[in-house]
């Protein structure tokens, strides 16, 4: 697992994507050369979002418009009728390609409002704007090198704790509970039915033929999405593409036309250059991560593209991460509007998350970024069933429901956590600044503490602990604190 490698940058005001606000959004930033996929992780755990390498939190209880990390639980997620119509309506259309148009496809195809049945369940979703970025720029640093003094500095510290532990290498009790419950289960074996006895059930099973269902069983978002057919019209293919493989650099000509498209029809905003284009939707800090642990893909930063035929129709930008898929952006073709591609793209996330977690369960979650209840265009994210918000205090997953929405209108920052006695397991206190590990330059990297006792009093100890409180007590340890200037 690569180190994970950050330039914290301190709190930030810039223009408001919500309300429009000129200086009232108030986030905390940090650029991230390098983040291990499981340190990603749990930053988003704790409410940061990455913008290509730069990542953000927003200071929720200051801010304009607080905003919420939202997740959805795939494997406790449900259809609503809305969902279903949708999912019919792209079936139908790739099965006879006529093209069945919404109530108000003038308006939708403008404002990203609903496609027309006035329920508000089948909004398109729409993307969160970019995060206005610091002007201050990060220091320039050789990655590969820094991972290399961290690896160096990890095996040190794994020597020195085998030593400790002493020539056994195995701490006294270890080990003694698996032999436990292998004598349990050879002293215990499972009792054996007697021959008759199975005999008499065999002959009941016979007799008694299985009853019919009385209610037949409601489709899954899985048989919405494999009712297609070859004989059909169109065919739809999705392609899951690495962000640092050779097929994004193949379709990169098509996926930058598509977004500059969509940024002028739907968001009447010029449209960025390839570069910026790269920086925002390709750069990532995460390395792809493949092995026997991770899923087929393996885990990292992807565009999922959606194939009409030949043409790209639209692309998902997301992470695959330890514990979830993260929707980082999505974007479509707007002559194509009255798909709902938005809403059905989540809708296809969501069935990539439940077919990763039939072999790894662990992975069951679909983050969809954050969801700001004083912003009425926002709120579509919490439409979907099964859906938590991340208490900004305690960092606890709190169910989305009608009684946190009514708090949510009388107050737009909230706690959320009702429990008075829960706090922050992850929580980063004073003390905890000696184990940080500092660059100090490009060949030198140790602890806050080896520091400290090298040159006396630090000028940048307030910056360190307000860094470690905002990412927890884990990832302030584990990731390395560039302080370069």
């Amino acid at each position: 697992m690569s180190a994970s490698i950050v330039q914290y940058f301190g709190p930030q005001t810039s223009k408001c994507g919500y309300c429009t606000g000129i200086v009232c959004s108030k986030s905390h930033g940090m650029h991230a050369y390098r983040l291990s996929c499981d340190d990603y992780q749990e930053l988003i755990d704790r409410g940061w979002r990455r913008c290509g390498n730069y990542c953000y939190k927003p200071q929720n209880d200051v801010t304009c418009c607080p905003c919420y990390t939202i997740k959805c639980d795939a494997l406790e997620f449900k259809l609503t009728k809305s969902n279903k119509k949708i999912l019919r309506r792209m079936n139908k259309f790739l099965r006879n390609g006529k093209r069945e148009l919404s109530e108000h496809p003038e308006q939708q195809s403008k404002t990203d409002d609903g496609d027309g049945d006035g329920d508000g369940d089948d909004l398109i979703i729409s993307s969160e704007p970019h995060p206005q970025l610091p002007d201050k720029k990060p220091s320039v640093i050789d990655v590969a090198h820094v991972e290399t003094l961290a690896q160096a500095r990890s095996t040190q510290q794994k020597t020195a704790v085998s030593h400790e532990v002493g020539d056994g290498g195995r701490i006294a009790g270890d080990g003694d509970q698996s032999t436990a419950s292998k004598k349990f289960a050879s002293s215990n074996p499972p009792c054996a039915k007697k021959k008759k006895q199975m005999r008499l059930e065999r002959r009941q099973a016979k007799s008694c033929p299985p009853k019919e269902p009385k209610v037949t069983q409601e489709k899954s978002l899985r048989d919405f999405l494999t009712s297609t057919s070859d004989s059909d019209k169109h065919q739809l293919k999705l392609s899951l593409v690495d962000v640092d493989g050779e097929e994004f650099k193949r379709t990169l000509p098509q996926s930058y036309e598509l977004y500059k498209k969509y940024q002028i029809v739907i968001h009447n905003d010029p449209p960025r250059d390839q570069k910026a284009y790269k920086d925002h939707l390709q750069q990532t800090p995460m390395k792809h991560q493949k092995s026997e642990d991770t899923p087929d893909m393996g885990y990292g930063s992807f565009h999922q593209q959606y194939w009409l035929d030949d043409k790209l129709i639209a692309v998902g930008v997301i992470d695959i991460l330890p514990g979830s898929v993260s929707s980082v952006y999505f974007f479509y073709d707007p002559d194509y509007s009255f798909l709902s591609l938005g809403t059905y793209g989540s809708l296809r996330e969501i069935d990539l998350v439940q077919t990763i977690a039939e072999r790894m369960p662990s992975l069951k979650y679909y983050y969809m970024g954050f969801y700001i209840h004083s912003c009425t265009k926002m709120r579509y994210k919490g439409k979907l069933s099964a859906s938590y918000l991340l208490c900004p205090e305690t960092y606890i997953w709190v169910p989305l429901t009608d009684d946190i929405r009514n708090k949510l209108d009388a107050k737009k920052y909230q706690r959320l956590n009702p429990v008075a006695a829960d706090k922050d397991v992850n929580e980063f206190v004073n003390q905890h600044v000696n184990d940080v590990q500092l660059l100090l330059d490009p060949r030198t990297c140790i602890t806050y503490q080896q520091f400290v006792q090298m040159i006396g009093d630090y000028t940048g100890r307030d910056a360190i602990i307000e860094y470690g409180e905002l990412v927890g007590k884990v990832c302030a340890h584990r990731m390395i604190y560039v302080s370069m200037s």
